[in-house]
């Protein structure tokens, strides 16, 4: 992880799929996991999802907030 991936979390924009549009911050869940079973894509946005999965799965979404603000 990069010190700048935690504010692409909240800045970066899903580009395709069922959640085109929305910041990969506030996907949900199931659709970080069904990414992990079938495969991160093998780019910088397959990483931030990987990053995103751990943190929503380990409870810690909520320290994306206070970067949301800025």
């Amino acid at each position: 992880m990069e010190a700048e991936d935690l504010q692409r979390l909240v800045s970066t924009r899903m580009p395709y799929g069922k959640y085109q549009g929305r910041v990969i911050a506030d996907l949900p869940g199931a659709y970080l996991a069904w990414f992990a079973r079938k495969g991160f894509p093998p780019d910088p946005l397959g990483r931030l999802l990987a990053l995103m999965l751990e943190l929503d799965h380990n409870g810690l979404s909520s320290l994306l907030d206070p970067l949301r603000q800025r």
